[in-house]
């Protein structure tokens, strides 16, 4: 038989469109896995010099709520990620469970005398520089 898959039986047609399609997805998981390291990574890079300009600039105070806040930002995508990895195959909406994060974040900031607010906010926001960062570098 030949390689051209007109000639292929529908069976053996369709086992081919099968594997090329499982393999597309296996490589299109292994781009978001990447994707989403990179991500992860700079959103660490940006936050490590922001905590110490913070630290030097303002107070300790201040640089540990950047800090809470960048982690909880860290933690809300990673929870958002979840979901999108989750949707088409289990689920057909994506979760609202990492909107509690933020809501979390300003209730510890409120409760805790040494946590400031707008640094907190401040510090969540930092993974959508991250965002903005990996896809303007992006070709």
């Amino acid at each position: 038989m030949s390689s051209d898959n007109r000639e292929l039986p529908n069976a053996e047609r369709n086992l081919n469109l099968d594997n090329s399609s499982e393999k597309f997805s296996e490589d299109g998981q292994d781009k978001y896995m990447q994707l989403q390291l990179r991500i992860y990574l700079l959103t660490l890079i940006i936050t490590g010099p922001s905590v110490l300009i913070f630290a030097i600039f303002f107070d300790l105070h201040s640089a540990l709520s950047l800090l809470i806040g960048a982690l909880s930002g860290i933690l809300y995508l990673r929870l958002l990620a979840r979901g999108i990895e989750k949707l088409g195959k289990t689920s057909m909406s994506v979760s609202k469970v990492q909107l509690l994060v933020p809501v979390l974040l300003f209730f510890a900031v409120s409760r805790l005398p040494q946590l400031e607010l707008l640094p907190a906010l401040v510090g969540f926001l930092l993974y959508k520089l991250s965002l903005i960062i990996q896809f303007s570098l992006e070709p």
